[in-house]
């Protein structure tokens, strides 16, 4: 299990403490577990969202977004915004944006980025709650965290070096799809049809997203990674809330 122990401590903010470095292969194999620390998410939010019944409906729904961004830490809204930030001053060009990426300082387009997102993430979780579809809870952080593992599963990853080659070199292919597969498979089985929705947005998302990296970079990066987990949840829970 010492993979999965991996993949807790780097998702998220849980006091999760290794014995030592891990050796490549685990780390690559921690890549399997992604879409169960998104389960754990899941079951966290769900708990917390029964907990809350009876709360005004906004602040239930802004208590649950930020839960959701402590339990990762903001690890990928740090990746989005240095995407967005890079996206944008990059102007087009492969190695000025790899250079932004590694800038920590965030610019306008950064913050305006985020404000968006996670103002629709908010927006879309005032209609689950009202809609009662609490399922959407355990199905989103999932499917988010196993767009990483179909990311690195198909995707060159492009900094030489460092946690993301490792975890690209030493991933289990073969297991990865399988992985990915029990994971669609439970999507429609908690939610029927709107399971089906839920998977064709994240596809496209993951698809368009995946596009953009190798047009501009050849491949992704550990920001870029980050950025695609949460334009697809929150492309998701928009999906669920409108349909």
């Amino acid at each position: 299990m010492l993979p999965f122990w991996i993949a807790l401590q780097f998702l998220s903010s849980l006091p999760v403490r290794l014995p030592g470095m891990p050796e490549p292969g685990q780390l690559g194999r921690s890549l399997l577990f992604y879409p169960l620390v998104g389960l754990v998410f899941g079951g966290l939010l769900w708990a917390l969202d029964s907990l809350l019944l009876g709360a005004p409906l906004l602040l239930h729904a802004a208590l649950l977004l930020t839960a959701w961004v402590l339990l990762s830490g903001g690890l990928h809204l740090d990746g989005l915004a240095d995407s967005a930030d890079a996206w944008l001053g990059g102007f087009g060009d492969r190695e000025r944006t790899l250079l932004i990426m590694k800038d920590p300082r965030s610019g306008p387009i950064a913050v305006v980025t985020l404000v968006v997102v996670l103002l629709l993430k908010w927006a879309a979780l005032v209609a689950l709650i009202e809609q009662k579809q609490a399922l959407a809870l355990l199905i989103v952080p999932m499917l988010g965290r196993g767009a990483l593992l179909g990311l690195f599963l198909t995707t060159p990853y492009v900094r030489a070096g460092g946690l993301g080659q490792a975890l690209a070199d030493h991933l289990p292919r073969r297991s990865g799809w399988q992985v990915l597969a029990a994971c669609a498979l439970g999507c429609l089985l908690l939610l029927g049809w709107a399971g089906l929705l839920t998977l064709v947005v994240a596809a496209l998302v993951f698809i368009g997203l995946r596009r953009m990296m190798l047009r501009r970079l050849q491949g992704c990066t550990g920001d870029t990674a980050g950025a695609l987990l949460e334009l697809l949840e929150t492309a998701v829970l928009v999906a669920l809330a409108v349909s």
